[in-house]
């Protein structure tokens, strides 16, 4: 069996940790490099109506399947494959469909609550402003309906559970994807991490 690299990527919403692992994934390679998204995760809300699920609190921890998540995150480091759930921003619920995901050698997990490693520290105007685009322009959001989350949900639980567990990273990098001195690093460990794995099966197949 392949060994496995997990990197954890966490930062408030609008910091920048998607950037960042898509240039984790670009300068690695697609095969090699598989991209994880937390929001993948949320709790299947589709027994509400449109109007409640509206309602929720998205930034809270209990608004994911934590236990879904690291049973699939289990089955990729043990090298098999998975039926990823699809997330619907527009309806705030899951897809009927699925997106099959097979074996990488590093897998780069991202999201708001992801509690290690690697911290995306941004200020929060900056990511105020990265919200508001991206709800507009991606998720056909109305900018009164982005500030009331922004207000209600979004800053007090960044505060609350995403900002404490800055403390817990491995490496911390401001302006998320912006940063090209931390993202070198985070290649510069994802290779380490790949030539690692290369040489174990190297020296597997009996050449030394």
């Amino acid at each position: 069996m392949k060994p496995h690299i997990l990197i954890g990527i966490a930062g408030g919403s609008g910091s920048g940790k998607t950037l960042v692992a898509k240039r984790i994934f670009d300068e690695l390679g697609s095969d090699k490099v598989v991209i994880i998204q937390q929001d993948s995760y949320y709790r299947d809300l589709g027994h509400l109506s449109l109007e409640e699920r509206k309602k929720q609190n998205f930034d809270h921890p209990d608004s994911f399947d934590h236990e879904f998540l690291i049973r699939q995150l289990k089955d990729l480091l043990a090298g098999k494959s998975v039926d990823q759930p699809v997330y619907d921003y527009a309806i705030h619920s899951r897809r009927s469909e699925t997106k099959l995901i097979g074996e990488h050698i590093v897998i780069v997990l991202e999201g708001i609550l992801i509690l290690h490693k690697v911290y995306v520290d941004t200020d929060d105007d900056v990511r105020l402003i990265r919200r508001i685009r991206r709800d507009v322009n991606e998720r056909n959001r109305s900018l009164d309906s982005i500030l009331d989350q922004y207000e209600n949900s979004v800053r007090p639980m960044q505060l609350q559970f995403i900002e404490p567990t800055k403390r817990y990273a491995d490496i911390i990098i401001p302006e998320g994807g912006y940063n090209l001195v931390a993202i070198d690093l985070l290649k510069t460990i994802g290779r380490a991490g790949l030539l690692n794995v290369t040489h174990r099966a190297w020296r597997a197949t009996g050449s030394a």
